[in-house]
């Protein structure tokens, strides 16, 4: 069974597991004092400006937390999309854990505008009210869109003049760059993102996600805060070494996974091909936009959304595993998503391709009398 549920399912990329095994060779000293934790520093001082700082932790949801809650003071809250992952997909973590209001503006295409912080920029100052001190976004969204770096600085400025600071969710912010083809860089710290949590696992790593602080004026005690929230790891060293094969070489190219292994880093390969797979599978649907595929979202990334008949959805899932997003146009209709990943294959969109095809065929086929 192919999966285009999310690009969470995919495995380890061979060079992260080889890292892994790199890092691995004896004894060394625990949380974060270990020669790939303080290369990891290096390497995100280069990506990300001299003034960034990596903090490694477990999990994106750990890496949104720790972020907020060292960003934000405890009468403090945070504007988000209703779609953003820290309020729709995280258990309430932000609020349970981090005692962070979420306030949530509408976002149809899932990206936030300078009016998303005027909204609730009136609320500053009004002991009644959740202080709106952080504005998050996420790049690329939960809807497969991709903020542009004069987006993201339209928002930051806006926040930035209202005393408010920014955080962006950069789970699949590797798939963004590539998208946009831009250094990392342009879509952060230049366009005024003031702390990042930096995804591993949604682009080759087993285990394993950053914070980024970008802005150190910005945040207070982050050290602390991780510890406080079970996500400073005690072998850090295995973490850290993941993050930093997403950018250095870990040893010979592993040539059968990746052709182009001496042409750019991991974390550029792995969301170009994810991309490009994505933009294959919707070449391949775009002749049935008039016979049963609505497209709802531009595919800009990794993901692909659109409705289908629910008949259509429940034959596929005999072969292909894929999530629900929303309720259809109609209720025999259902929008679903369809992510594609760093070892997603050709032959896996084109049959996955035909079988939409042939399921639409055989729903729409005239029932014999």
């Amino acid at each position: 069974m192919t999966t285009f549920a999310s690009d969470n399912y995919a495995p380890a990329h061979p060079d992260v597991l080889a890292a892994l095994a790199a890092a691995s060779a004896g004894h060394e000293i625990s949380y974060g004092e270990d020669p790939w934790t303080g290369r990891l520093q290096d390497v995100v001082r280069d990506r990300f400006g001299p003034d960034a700082a990596a903090y490694p932790v477990l999990t994106g949801t750990g890496a949104n937390v720790v972020a907020l809650m060292a960003t934000l003071p405890r009468w403090g809250a945070v504007v988000a999309s209703e779609h953003a992952h820290l309020n729709t997909d995280e258990n309430g973590a932000p609020e349970r854990v981090g005692g962070v209001k979420v306030l949530t503006v509408p976002a149809p295409d899932g990206r936030l505008t300078p009016a998303a912080v005027e909204r609730f920029a009136g609320d500053l100052g009004d002991p009644h009210r959740a202080q709106p001190l952080v504005v998050s976004l996420t790049q690329a969204t939960e809807l497969g869109t991709v903020y542009t770096p004069e987006q993201v600085r339209a928002v930051a400025d806006a926040a930035h003049a209202h005393g408010m600071r920014v955080h962006l969710d950069g789970s699949r912010l590797a798939n963004a760059a590539a998208s946009l083809d831009l250094p990392l860089r342009a879509l952060t710290t230049d366009a005024g993102v003031d702390v990042l949590s930096f995804g591993g696992t949604k682009n080759g790593l087993a285990l394993g996600e950053a914070v980024l602080v970008l802005d150190p004026s910005a945040v207070d005690g982050v050290e602390f805060v991780r510890k406080a929230t079970m996500q400073l790891a005690s072998k850090m060293r295995y973490v850290s070494a993941q993050l930093l094969a997403l950018f250095e070489p870990v040893g010979a190219p592993v040539a059968d996974v990746d052709e182009l292994a001496d042409a750019d880093e991991l974390w550029l390969r792995n969301a170009r091909h994810a991309n490009a797979m994505a933009a294959r599978l919707r070449a391949g649907l775009e002749g049935s936009a008039g016979s049963g595929v609505v497209f709802t979202q531009p595919t800009e990334a990794n993901a692909v959304f659109a409705t289908l008949p629910r008949a259509v959805v429940q034959r596929l899932r005999e072969r292909h595993r894929f999530y629900d997003w929303a309720p259809g146009e109609t209720p025999d209709r259902v929008e679903v998503r369809w992510m594609c990943a760093w070892d997603t294959t050709v032959p896996d969109i084109d049959e996955f391709v035909a079988d939409v095809h042939a399921a639409l065929a055989e729903v729409e086929r005239p029932v014999a009398r």
